[in-house]
């Protein structure tokens, strides 16, 4: 197969236009970034988003792995002598590496087994006499008689019968065909079985001590606490099926006398390939398959859950007060003011061991007057509801007062740590301690969530599940695809955003990214676009991937300002200047209207300024809305100025909550107490729902019912069917 074909597949499995796989994957092989390819690309790739970019590049880069290793295959068992034209061929078509490998097991190098000893002592004509299944009279031993040698190490004919069915054993274990149906037959009918290697032993797992469900039935997050549970020894885990199906599908092809006096060996002995040989070998592929998906699942969940957390609405133009919460070392308060520089911070003990209440509001009193205060983020760790009692209860004292009101929200205190003790908190920093660090995280996840989550480990963000039991390298790559893809969505200030920010822009990295801070250090604000080439690292290649996702506001070009690209400028000119608007943006705010007014040809008009008709469409809608935030259209985050005890809650109350969390099974609901409610997928809707994601994402406000409150536990069940 040749690229071409690779397009052909990639266009029938994704219903695409096979010109439109070529010019993508040439531009993926040209080193665009799949951001740049999806946002400046349309017209080469019929707009194709970056969900298919990325499908189409995750394929061609199988399908040549695949092509690769074929070819490997193939020399293989032409050194050998044993490649036929009727092999290369299923090989060359198959499209599947586990086929390919099927297909080259009988010849691949093996290590010394039963069957391969036999064949040392000369017995594969014996094993070729029975499996030819001529002989209808006398006895096994008779036809086994003269294979004994005991030079050999064969010295009776029961020894030579034996290396016989080893040999045959194994010539069954290597069938193609007869590993893919059974395969097929394991995944159809069998059953993952687990029991508990101690019944006595309580665990967290006790939901799977007596567990058997079909293997097509399971649910991606039971298998990765199967695993779990059995990686942690308190579980036995097997896949069951009927034998009796497996041995026929064995006896279909290889047995066809039935007055062959071997007939009876025979019968043990695809018993015996089945047993040892096949069905270990399956069991391993389908559980790796099955752990496979599982993983794949769950890492999606996460990514849709991580993006959805990065584009929150940020709360711009706030001076915020950060509180992390604390008993014993007390609680960190830090003050960030409206572009996230930190100005004072202090340490407060409101509760026990010392409880200095009276001190603490005082303290706090003081930088909400000094500061001007206008919201209070409060981390949900340790202390975190006694510390939010406190906060309502100033609220409160100052609303009496007739003063400014100040609300307050919980933020999610996930990944602060990890922040506080990492050489970039260090850097930014140096002169705190980390808690004091980890307190600012938290204050400026509320100004602006993307700038700020972008410095954390993704995985140490806390909207996945079962994270911890999936391939980390490629849950790691998956979840830099999402930071990147948000990044390059919303677009960066070059004159404000950070270094952790900035090495996520299409085509800078961690050094250019470093390089344009120290070069903004130096020399004072980026006035244009073009500076971009004064930054040691930044050449041709990766000024035209990153420029049109920087943005600054209030430089000599007011394009610079939105995500218009730069080799569009020249074009965009040229339609401001024909439809007699100019270069400010309050103008062009009326270009939509004037392009209609002549009821123009917008075909014609993209051909008259040399561009495709995606580019004009996008230089319109950006000069309609220059400067446009994609998260303003994102709900914004509840804000608070009471506390809500879970003693008040009662069945059938409607309240408002947020969401934080999308798992398999329902979601979780910030509605103000200490722990989320959840909503289980039995209560998202009216009618069947297959996919919590269909229904809610993180970071969507929505209005909930309480079905039920377990005090004792601290849960609350909550309901979207109001």
């Amino acid at each position: 197969m040749n690229e071409k074909d690779f397009c052909q597949i990639i266009a029938g499995e994704l219903n695409l236009r096979a010109a439109q796989i070529a010019n993508t994957i040439e531009l993926l092989d040209s080193g665009n970034t799949v951001p740049f390819i999806a946002r400046y690309r349309k017209e080469a790739t019929g707009k194709l988003d970056e969900e298919k970019i990325r499908a189409i590049e995750e394929r061609i880069r199988y399908l040549r792995a695949l092509q690769e290793r074929k070819e490997t295959i193939l020399r293989s068992i032409e050194e050998q002598g044993k490649l036929t034209p009727d092999l290369s061929a299923q090989i060359k078509n198959s499209l599947k590496l586990q086929e390919v490998e099927d297909l080259y097991l009988p010849y691949r190098p093996k290590k010394r087994t039963r069957a391969t000893l036999a064949k040392e002592r000369g017995l594969e004509p014996l094993a070729q006499t029975i499996l030819a299944q001529e002989m209808t009279t006398g006895l096994p031993e008779e036809a086994a008689q003269s294979f004994v040698n005991p030079e050999k190490g064969v010295n009776t004919p029961q020894e030579a019968l034996q290396g016989a069915l080893d040999i045959i054993a194994e010539i069954i274990s290597d069938d193609a065909a007869i590993r893919k149906l059974i395969r097929e037959l394991t995944r159809k009918n069998g059953e993952l079985v687990s029991k508990a290697r101690d019944s006595e032993k309580p665990s967290e797992y006790e939901l799977y001590y007596n567990f058997a469900e079909p293997v097509k039935r399971l649910l991606p997050h039971r298998i990765l606490a199967i695993n779990r549970g059995e990686r942690e020894k308190f579980l036995k885990v097997a896949i069951e099926v009927v034998e009796e199906s497996m041995l026929e599908t064995i006896r279909k092809p290889y047995l066809h006398n039935s007055q062959c006096i071997f007939n009876p060996l025979l019968e043990k002995t695809f018993q015996d390939a089945y047993k040892r040989l096949i069905s270990p070998s399956i069991e391993r592929e389908i559980r790796h398959e099955l752990t496979e998906i599982a993983e794949e699942h769950a890492i999606r969940v996460f990514s849709k859950n991580l993006r959805q957390l990065l584009l929150q609405q940020p709360l711009k133009g706030k001076m915020i007060m950060g509180i992390d919460p604390g008993f014993r070392t007390g609680c960190k308060v830090a003050v960030i003011d409206e572009t996230g520089k930190y100005l004072e911070g202090t340490t407060i003990f409101p509760h026990p061991p010392q409880s200095e209440v009276f001190e603490s509001k005082t303290m706090l009193r003081r930088l909400i007057d000094h500061h001007r205060i206008e919201l209070i983020a409060i981390g949900n760790g340790t202390a975190s509801r006694e510390t939010e009692l406190l906060i309502t209860e100033l609220i409160a004292e100052i609303k009496a007062g007739n003063e400014k009101p100040i609300f307050y929200m919980m933020v999610s205190e996930a990944g602060a740590s990890v922040y506080s003790a990492s050489k970039v908190a260090q850097k930014e920093f140096p002169d705190l301690e980390a808690s004091m660090r980890g307190n600012i995280s938290i204050a400026r996840r509320v100004l602006d969530p993307l700038a700020e989550l972008v410095k954390i480990d993704p995985k140490s963000i806390g909207v996945g599940l079962y994270q911890h039991d999936v391939n980390q390298n490629r849950l790691e790559d998956a979840l830099e695809t999402v930071v990147e893809s948000a990044v390059n969505l919303v677009g960066v200030n070059i004159n404000t955003a950070s270094a952790s920010l900035l090495k996520y822009i299409s085509g800078l990295t961690s050094r250019t990214a470093d390089n344009i801070v120290k070069y903004r250090d130096q020399h004072g604000l980026f006035r244009s676009r073009q500076e971009l080439y004064k930054i040691s690292g930044v050449g041709e290649i990766a000024y035209q991937q990153s420029a049109g996702f920087l943005r600054i506001p209030g430089g000599d070009n007011p394009l610079d300002n939105t995500s218009i690209h730069p080799e569009s400028y020249d074009a965009t000119r040229k339609l401001l200047e024909q439809f007699k608007v100019y270069d400010q943006p309050a103008e062009w705010k009326t270009i939509r209207l004037k392009v209609q007014q002549p009821l123009t040809d917008l075909n014609l008009l993209a051909a008259e300024l040399g561009i495709g008709l995606p580019t004009l469409e996008d230089i319109l809608f950006n000069l309609e809305k220059p400067g446009r935030d994609p998260r303003e259209e994102m709900p914004q985050p509840v804000l608070r100025t009471d506390i809500l005890k879970i003693e008040d809650l009662h069945e059938g109350m409607i309240l408002q909550g947020t969401v934080r969390n999308v798992v398999d099974f329902g979601a979780f609901v910030d509605i103000g107490l200490k722990r989320d409610g959840l909503i289980h997928i039995s209560e998202m809707g009216h009618k069947f729902v297959k996919d919590p994601h269909k229904i809610v994402a993180v970071g969507d406000i929505v209005s909930v019912k309480v079905i039920g409150v377990e005090l004792e536990k601290g849960r609350v069940k909550l309901s979207l069917k109001i």
